[in-house]
């Protein structure tokens, strides 16, 4: 098999785990598979980094920021390939840009535009293990740039895309993807496979395990991807197509959102084109929107509900002071956060959403806003009750099961 690998910071945290890491690869190439590592910063280097840069400038420049945090995941990358060569294993480290990962010019948080295949399918045809720097690329004219976080995940997933490996395996320091954190729910579960769209939603909606944008890119890409711990033999969780996804829970997954808050605009002014404007507002703004839910318009006004970040509060009520009377009475609740159950179950089965209702109302938790997909609802509940909301409705899908 062909097999990218990605370990993540706390997996190459130290030397000894570094060479923990190249036993690995080489307990692979020993099956007979083909690897190509990618690498991130070991854990706290990235930090420590943007500290020395803030320490000699408040506001560092962001194409020499890309410069400064690039150089977490070269040194890593240059480690692991120093160890693959002491245990008698050919290995060659590459830089992002070396690996012909092209971006935009957007520094800090580039997208990918494209990964010719060639510069890493050449090291592997002679026979090398390729140990690729995670998080980072450059644009055409040679600029470095890095991904923005969860980059070095978007680094695997792509290189797996390009050279169409097999499986792209994400190691971390976890065991796979849970029915919802352990820490709140001891009786969580180890899912042993969930579809993109589930995965999707589930890291929209706060799980760790993995950034969306690499799974956004894994199912256009259709890339098989297995999350896993690197600090044992157990099992993943594999990311896969709904296709391959024989069994289909009603519920997959729970998961809980603490950095939310509300924003109330009471007596909205109700003529065409106020939300737009107050969301353009918002928009230019950076503030991330995401329930909205707007009364019917009566007397010439209307209700409007929504939410931000609780990190962007101060910042949205900045942006709707601008708007005086024409958003009527304005409230700001950060005391909130997002429950939500995911199931690509729920396209083919009534009633999901009256028993995840019924149950929170058993404990007399109030909901104040809700959201539905095809395979989510959410709902804004008292941040108080989040994680027993989240206990309570993973015993009513029995996902302890």
């Amino acid at each position: 098999m062909l097999i990218v690998q990605k370990y993540g910071g706390t997996s190459v945290g130290s030397i000894e785990r570094i060479q923990a890491v190249a036993k690995r690869v080489e307990k692979a190439v020993m099956r007979g598979d083909r690897v190509v590592v990618v690498v991130s910063a070991m854990s706290g280097e990235t930090n420590k980094l943007i500290d020395m840069a803030t320490q000699v400038s408040k506001t560092p420049a962001a194409r020499e920021m890309d410069m400064l945090l690039s150089s977490g995941e070269r040194v890593t990358c240059a480690l692991t390939a120093i160890a693959l060569k002491e245990l008698g294993l050919e290995a060659v480290a590459l830089t992002g840009r070396q690996a012909g990962i092209v971006t935009d010019s957007t520094h800090t948080k580039a997208r990918i535009e494209e990964i010719p295949s060639e510069p890493v399918t050449k090291h592997i045809n002679e026979g090398k293990i390729v140990v690729v720097a995670g998080f980072q690329g450059a644009t055409r004219n040679g600029e470095v740039t890095t991904l923005g976080r969860g980059g070095s995940d978007l680094t695997a997933v792509a290189i797996a895309g390009a050279i169409k490996a097999d499986l792209c395996e994400i190691y971390t320091d976890v065991d796979g993807v849970y029915t919802t954190d352990p820490r709140v729910e001891e009786k969580a579960r180890k899912l042993d496979r969930v579809s993109y769209d589930e995965m999707l939603e589930l890291a929209s909606l706060g799980a760790k395990v993995l950034q969306n944008r690499s799974v956004e890119l894994a199912k256009k890409l259709q890339v098989k991807v297995v999350t896993r711990s690197s600090f044992n033999e157990n099992e993943g969780t594999l990311i896969t197509s709904e296709e391959e996804c024989m069994e289909k829970p009603i519920v997959s997954g729970i998961a809980l959102d603490k950095n939310q808050a509300r924003c109330s605009l009471i007596g909205v002014a109700d003529r065409p084109g106020i939300a737009a404007e107050i969301f353009e507002t918002l928009a230019s703004m950076a503030i991330n929107v995401d329930m909205i839910v707007q009364t019917v318009g009566q007397d010439g006004k209307t209700n409007m509900d929504f939410t931000v970040p609780s990190t962007e509060l101060e910042q949205a009520k900045r942006a709707l002071g601008g708007f005086g009377e024409a958003t009527g009475k304005q409230g700001f609740d950060d005391q909130v956060c997002k429950v939500s159950i995911v199931g690509v179950g729920m396209k083919s089965h009534s009633g999901v959403a009256a028993r995840m209702f019924s149950s929170l109302a058993k404990e007399n938790i109030n909901i104040l806003m809700i959201s539905t997909s095809e395979i989510k609802i959410s709902v804004v509940i008292a941040r108080k009750y989040g994680e027993l909301a989240v206990r309570i409705l993973h015993a009513a899908y029995e996902l302890d099961k």
